[in-house]
C-alpha cells in the first residue's frame, strides 16, 4: 500500500476526514494541513482579486516546510496518511491568479518541488458541486461561509483537469457523492479494500447506494 497515502479533492469532499480514519483503522501516522492557520484566507474569500497572491504564496510557503519535516517524520512510521500534497497548490495558483503573479509563483514553486517527498498513492475524492457545498456549509467553518457556488464549481473542474492528466504516481479516483465514509463503517471498509488491492497505474472506485 505505500508508506505514504495522500487524499487529494476540492473543498468539502472529505480529505482530512478520510485520511484522519484510514489512520485510526490502519495505525498510521497522520499528516493534516491547517488552512486556518494562513491569515490572508479569510480577506481571500471575501475579496479574491485583492488577495489571492498573498494567499497562494503563504499556502505554498507553508506546504513546502510541512513536508518537509513529514519527509523526516515518515523514515520511522510504516504508513502515513496526509490530507494534501504540493501539486494541488498549482491548482489554486492557476485559478486565483494574475498572469504575471503566475510567472512569479511558478518560479518560487519549481525550486520548491524538488525538496518535497513524492506519495506511493493519491486518492483523488470527486463530488458534484452541490454535495460539495452542502458539505461546507454543514461544517460551519466561519472563514468558508463567503465561498460562491461559481467559485466552487470552477474550482471542482479544475480538479478534474487536473488529475485526468496525472500520471506521477498510483492514482485511484473515488467518486463519494453516494457514500458517507465518515458515519457509515461499511462504506469505509468498502473502501479501504479498494485502497489496499491498488498496486500501480489508475483505477476508479464509482459506489451507489
Amino acid at each position: 500500500m505505500g508508506r505514504l497515502i495522500v487524499i487529494e479533492g476540492p473543498i468539502g469532499v472529505g480529505k482530512t476526514s478520510l485520511a484522519r480514519r484510514l489512520s485510526e483503522r490502519l495505525e498510521g501516522e497522520l499528516h493534516l494541513e491547517a488552512p486556518e492557520e494562513n491569515p490572508f484566507l479569510a480577506h481571500f474569500y471575501d475579496d479574491p482579486p485583492r488577495w489571492a497572491f498573498q494567499t497562494q504564496l503563504f499556502f505554498l510557503l507553508s506546504r513546502h516546510r510541512q513536508l518537509e519535516t513529514l519527509a523526516q517524520q515518515s523514515l520511522f512510521s510504516n504508513v502515513t496518511f496526509s490530507d494534501y500534497f504540493l501539486p494541488k497548490d498549482r491548482i489554486f495558483a492557476h485559478l486565483n491568479l494574475l498572469e504575471e503573479e503566475l510567472t512569479l509563483y511558478e518560479r518560487v514553486y519549481q525550486l520548491l518541488d524538488l525538496q518535497v517527498p513524492k506519495p506511493d498513492l493519491v486518492i483523488y475524492l470527486q463530488a458534484d458541486t452541490p454535495t460539495l457545498l452542502a458539505r461546507i456549509r454543514l461544517r460551519a467553518r466561519a472563514y468558508e461561509n463567503p465561498i460562491q457556488d461559481v467559485y466552487l464549481k470552477n474550482l471542482n473542474e479544475a480538479y478534474n483537469r487536473f488529475f485526468f492528466q496525472y500520471e506521477a504516481t498510483p492514482l485511484l479516483i473515488v467518486q463519494t457523492s453516494a457514500i458517507d465514509f465518515v458515519h457509515n463503517p461499511d462504506d469505509l471498509e468498502a473502501l479501504l479494500a479498494q485502497i489496499q488491492h491498488m498496486k500501480r497505474g489508475r483505477a476508479y472506485y464509482h459506489p451507489t447506494r
